[in-house]
Formats: C-alpha cells, structure tokens, sequence
C-alpha cells in the first residue's frame, strides 16, 4: 500500500455507517446544539491524539500486527495477546458481524429479506469480502480506494443538497421536550462521548498492515493524521448538515437521521438514495475491519501465540490467508447465531484501556537507550497525557454506568491469560520460546 491507499483505509475503515443512522445516541445524552458539536469536535480531537500516538509507536515498529506488535514490545508478550485475544473473539470479529448485519438491513430496503435473509445476506457480503482481500492487499486496498472516494464524493453531494434545500431549524424551539433536558451531568456528556468515539473507532488499524506498506515509518503516521483530520471534518460538516434541516427534538428520537433528513427534503427517493449510501459506507467499513485483523492473528502465530498454521503467507498473493479464513468463519457464525451483539458490545469499549496503555507506552519508550523513532508524535508529552487522562474518564465513566456489562467484558478480555501461560510454557508453533514474558 502507498499512501493513498493507507489513507483510504483509515477513512473508509472511520467512516462507516453510524454517522448516517444515529446521531441520535449523543443527541440524547447531550440534548444541545452546541453540546452535540463540542461532542463530536472533541471525541475528533481524543481520536487525533490517539493517531498522533499510534504514528510514533508505526515509526518505532513498522511490522506486521500493529497495536499487538506494540504492546508486545513496550510491556509484555502477554499484554499484546490479550490484545488479540479480545479481537478475535469478540472486539473485531464482533464488529465485522455487526457491520455486515447493518450492510444487510439496508440493502432489504431495496429487496424484501426477513431475519433469515439479513443473516444470510450478511454472511455472503462477510465472505465476499473476505475472498477479495484473501487475493492480497494491493486488491483489498485497491477496492478501499475506490469505495472510500464513493463516500467522500457522496458526502459532499448531501452536504451539498442538505444547505441548498433545507432551512434553518436548529434555532427552532423545541415544544416536543421538557425543559429540564437541556441541561446535562458530566457523566452524560462522557456516555456521548464514548459514542462519539465509537463512531470515530478503526483509525488504528492501518497499523496492522505495515509490512505491506511502502515506507511504513513514513507512510502510515501521515495517513493516520490525515485521515483522522478528513473525518472529523466531515462528521462536523455532516452534524451541521442535520442540525439545518431538522429541529433538534427530531434528531434525538430518529435513529437513521439522515434518511429522515434526505427523505423530509426529496421525499422517498431521498431515504432510497440515503439507504444506498449507507450500503456503500458500511461495505468500504467492513471491508477495512476485514483487510486489518488477520495480520494480528498472522503476527501472533508466528510469535508463537496461536496456532502455527495462522501465521502461513499464501505462496502467491502475500496474504495470511488462513487467518483471513478463520476470521471470515468465526464473524459468520456470530452473525448466524445472533451472540455478536452482547460480545462487542460488552468488550468494545475495554479497547480503551489498551489505547490508554500505548500512550503510556510512549512515555516509557523515550527513557530507553537508542530509542529514536523516524516520527515522533506531535505535541508530546501534552499529548499522550491528554489521551491517557481521558482514555481512563471515558472508561471509568462507562464501567460506572453500566458495573455489570463491564465487570462480563473485563472478565472475557481476562480469560485470555491463563490461555496466553498455557502457549507460552509449551512453546507453540514457531515462536514459542519468544513469546515468554
């Protein structure tokens, strides 16, 4: 991958299709125009920071596995397999199901699928996908370059027709709420919060493809920083976009604002053509989530972490193509039977944590000898500690609101350990003597 194609990756694998289906969710924790945008520019700001910290860490280690080659190095073997672990079995796996049913669901806006036909229809777009990116990355990336340009392209054209036909609403008054939820708590600014970097979720896995990149040291921080800064704009353009067209009231009980928006303006043909869009935004997103995680399991195995045969690289296309294979199965059967929704949902925010730890990764990095990446994050240390301290609020906060989701989702990432002693001491696969702490 260049660096157009790595940037692609990082906007196509952001920009999915929760910004065009639910705004609604930070709406209804910050019911305030200005409390929504300050919502969006900051969890921008937090996911920069972030990008700025991965670039540093890509610089330092340009090798195939990214965040898991990361915390491997910087702390232990053991903490880059928990990494991995909560991926495969949940985190990852659960979004590509995810993303694959929301593909699906719209595309039966076109064609009449019951449950079982979305479940289907999910599986085929999973499995598709996954049999373009098997055929190598140049193809995968390739594909990645001309769905996100589609995106973009089709941003600006509801941008566009959004400011041309509607009219000023976000000055409306809003009879249809009581007064009293106006205001908000500190701890519902940071639930939207986390939702909003929910949304903005995926920058860092341009990461895992290093080895596959031209100039990685160089190539990946810019497309990481460039990236992250064409979506934040984009999300702050398209939240205004919605703000003009609808009242707020209406934005917080809709949970596919910009159908509602398109539709209140164009009529059924502007929800079909936003239905079409979120198509296209949630296949360039799945296909991304699809093209990063077997270069993890891929890294692992020949760390000696997983099983051998995961690691191997397909004679002719350069892919890890078994583990492209067991990620493809292992999303099918979470979408087939249903159990995405409580892993992913119960786990993905414990990513978190392992984002806060590379940030401190940096701090210990720069006291070792020798250590001199060929980018060094921006603004340090102001910016690793700005992530760090709000890593830790946005997490503390979520573990707050929900104990128990949380306690089930620390308990799932932690019953990876004694799986992580049990490879180390028999000295799996290839790299088994490597991967003792």
């Amino acid at each position: 991958m260049g660096f157009f194609h790595a940037t692609a990756l990082v906007v196509g694998t952001i920009l999915g299709a929760s910004i065009f289906v639910q705004p609604s969710e930070i709406s209804r924790h910050v019911p305030s125009v200005v409390g929504m945008m300050l919502v969006w520019l900051l969890a921008g700001i937090l996911s920069l920071c972030g990008a700025l910290v991965c670039a540093e860490l890509a610089a330092a280690f340009p090798r195939m596995g990214g965040v898991y080659v990361f915390l491997k190095e910087i702390f232990s073997p053991a903490i880059g397999f928990l990494w991995g672990w909560a991926m495969f079995w949940s985190v990852h796996s659960g979004i590509i199901a995810a993303m694959g049913v929301i593909f699906a669901r719209f595309v039966a806006y076109f064609v009449p699928l019951d449950d079982f036909g979305i479940r289907v229809t999910a599986i085929v777009g999973i499995l598709a996908l996954s049999a373009v990116n098997y055929g190598g990355v140049r193809l995968g990336s390739g594909l990645q370059v001309l769905l996100t340009a589609a995106k973009l392209l089709a941003v600006v054209l509801i941008l566009v027709l959004f400011f041309a036909l509607g009219s000023p609403q976000m000055d409306q008054p809003m009879s249809g709420l009581p007064s009293g939820m106006l205001l908000f708590t500190w701890q519902e600014f940071f639930l939207a919060l986390t939702a909003g970097l929910f949304t903005f979720g995926g920058w860092h896995m341009v990461t895992y493809a290093a080895d596959e990149t031209r100039s990685p040291e160089r190539t990946i921080p810019r497309a990481l920083v460039m990236g992250t800064l064409a979506v934040t704009a984009c999300y702050l353009a398209l939240n205004a976009a919605y703000l003009y067209v609808l009242p707020l009231e209406r934005v917080i009980i809709s949970t596919r604002v910009a159908a509602d928006a398109a539709q209140l303006l164009l009529g059924p043909r502007g929800g079909a053509a936003i239905s079409a869009l979120v198509i296209l935004s949630s296949f360039g997103a799945l296909n991304g989530v699809i093209l990063a995680g077997p270069r993890v399991y891929s890294a692992m195995a020949q760390d000696g972490l997983a099983f051998r045969w995961l690691g191997a690289i397909h004679a002719r296309y350069r892919t890890p193509h078994w583990a492209i294979v067991l990620q493809a199965v292992w999303s099918a059967v979470l979408v087939a039977t249903d159990t995405y929704r409580n892993l992913f949902t119960r786990v993905i925010y414990t990513e978190w944590l392992f984002f806060a730890l590379l940030a401190v990764g940096v701090f210990r990095l720069r006291q070792r000898p020798g250590y001199m990446p060929s980018s060094a994050a921006w603004g340090y240390p102001m910016v690793p500690s700005l992530f760090i301290v709000s890593a830790v609020i946005v997490v503390g906060n979520q573990i707050a609101a929900s104990p128990l989701e949380s306690v089930a989702g620390l308990a799932l990432v932690g019953m990876g350990l004694p799986v992580y002693y049990v490879w180390a001491r028999k000295g799996a696969g290839q790299g088994g003597a490597n991967a003792r702490n």
